[in-house]
């Protein structure tokens, strides 16, 4: 459109300034050439000049060296300079052309001024047309992804790249990244529906109580691994469970396909920070996150499945001296949950990790682990290491002293083969 309002100025611009090779240009040329005449083309009064001619009156051009014949409007009769008296030429008017002058010989720039005024009006329209605004008005409010309240008030939604430094050797993000996006948009989800207090994650009237939330159990079943580029989309929501805990249930898709890449489920339950024991929920929490609560059930069916306990005999794969740094705690000063995925897989063989991937994951968390602690990681193959079908691994990670930290499970399905 733009290309085409300048088209149209450049046409305009040449027939202005492009001489017309039909167009005659006659000259008005009286008792000699140009040098006798002032700007309207009429000789001025002179003393000595033999000639003079009324200002009213037009003067005779010359046409191709040719005179003009002029009509008088009396008698219609045609005369020439030769005819007449110069002192007594009278008023008429003139069929011939009107003698150029200055003024309009100028161009006429109304044609260049409306050229230029389609150019404007092609390029604001293209401007309004241009599709840079999103497609839904609510994705207006995650311009920066922070994240936004949908379906009602009751799930948070929050978009995440897959950055360079969060893929593995298998050019894929990594089960850490995936937990990090989970716990992220948890804290954030708190954030934006105003319960956020000064702690992590913690209400006002938690804050007055001196309670934080700890996580119990979680599962996360993982469908595909996002690679380096692709946007996962995460949608999370809280329900009860039981009397005294609360389920956050997170729901992971990829942006560009829709598909379901993971899905996630688990229970959270009070502490006291201070004394470090597990708390009921007061009511006055229970009043701030309850109109939150989603009645469904939770998006995994639970695995039932009674996690056991391994210990130096039935575990054929065992990893110690494992010690927390201090960017592993977190502000409620024990280790982060995401860390102890890390700690369980430092046992898992690498017969495994080479040619298998984790597709699902259930842990249980015993008790906290803090800065001092020193663990351990022991892992048991339900399976053939070399077999290429699904296998199922049981994970133990204590302390040194034999006190649990987290039971797990795991599943692991053969990778897909690489393209040609």
């Amino acid at each position: 459109m733009v290309v085409a309002a300048a088209a149209a100025i450049f046409a305009a611009a040449t027939a202005l300034f492009s001489p017309d090779p039909h167009r005659a240009k006659p000259k008005a040329v009286l008792a000699g050439g140009p040098d006798n005449l002032d700007t309207r083309g009429i000789k001025p009064k002179s003393s000595s000049s033999g000639i003079q001619v009324k200002t009213n009156a037009h003067a005779a051009p010359k046409i191709n060296g040719s005179k003009v014949l002029l009509t008088t409007p009396e008698n219609g009769k045609a005369i020439g300079l030769h005819d007449v008296d110069t002192d007594e030429v009278p008023s008429y008017s003139s069929s011939s052309p009107q003698a150029r002058t200055i003024i309009n010989q100028l161009p006429d720039w109304s044609m260049l001024l409306a050229a230029i005024t389609a150019i404007f009006l092609a390029a604001e329209k293209q401007w309004v047309n241009f599709d840079w605004k999103p497609r839904r008005p609510d994705m207006l409010m995650d311009a920066f992804g922070l994240g936004r309240i949908v379906h009602d008030g009751f799930v948070f939604r929050q978009n995440f790249p897959i950055r360079s430094y969060e893929i593995g050797a298998d050019r894929t993000a990594s089960i850490e990244t995936l937990m990090n996006h989970l716990q992220e948009t948890a804290l954030n989800h708190v954030k934006c529906a105003g319960l956020l207090g000064d702690g992590f994650g913690s209400t006002p009237e938690m804050c007055r109580r001196d309670l934080i939330w700890v996580v119990t159990r979680m599962q996360i079943h993982v469908d595909r691994y996002p690679s380096w580029g692709d946007i996962v989309e995460v949608d999370t929501w809280v329900g009860p469970s039981g009397k005294n805990g609360m389920r956050r249930d997170w729901l992971v898709r990829d942006t560009r396909t829709g598909e379901t890449v993971t899905k996630a489920t688990s229970v959270w339950v009070m502490m006291n920070k201070k004394t470090r024991r597990l708390s009921k929920i007061p009511d006055e929490v229970r009043g701030e996150i309850g109109p939150y609560f989603v009645q469904d059930g939770p998006i995994i069916d639970e695995d039932g499945r009674k996690l056991p306990k391994l210990d130096d005999s039935t575990a054929g794969h065992i990893r110690t001296g494992l010690m927390p740094r201090w960017y592993d705690l977190d502000v409620n000063q024990h280790v982060n949950n995401v860390k102890y995925i890390g700690w369980i897989l430092e046992s898992a063989p690498i017969s495994i990790l080479e040619s298998h991937e984790l597709a699902g994951i259930t842990l249980e968390y015993r008790r906290e682990c803090g800065r001092d602690s020193v663990l351990q990681s022991l892992t048991n193959v339900s399976c053939d290491e070399g077999g290429t079908a699904g296998m199922e691994c049981t994970h133990l990670l204590r302390l040194e002293d034999g006190a649990e930290i987290v039971r797990g499970r795991t599943e692991w399905r053969a990778k897909p083969k690489a393209g040609p």
